[in-house]
């Protein structure tokens, strides 16, 4: 990853169990979804293993630039994925964005 790249992480906790078919819809939707926007690479979704933390699940991508990633939230497919999946089946979440130092 270079300097200008950022690499948007977001972990979180479904309002679905862990596990259940609703919770593989979303997250097999959400990388559908989200990997049709052209600045989006390295996508990748994950499940949590580790007792330290409590969160489920987590999406990680990367972007060329700043600029990328503003066009990234701005899109209308993540615009809409949002509105319709995310505020509606999302317990609770924690997003990360680096860039490298």
């Amino acid at each position: 990853m270079d300097k200008q790249a950022v690499r948007h992480m977001v972990i979180f906790n479904l309002k679905h169990p862990a596990g259940s078919a609703e919770a593989e819809t979303f997250l097999k939707d959400g990388e559908k979804i989200l990997t049709t926007i052209p600045v989006v690479r390295f996508f990748e979704v994950f499940r949590q293993v580790s007792a330290k933390n409590d969160y489920q699940y987590g999406f990680s991508m990367e972007f060329n630039n700043a600029a990328d990633y503003e066009a990234y939230n701005n899109h209308p497919a993540h615009v809409k994925f949002v509105e319709e999946r995310w505020k509606t089946e999302v317990d609770r979440f924690l997003e990360i964005d680096f860039q490298n130092y």
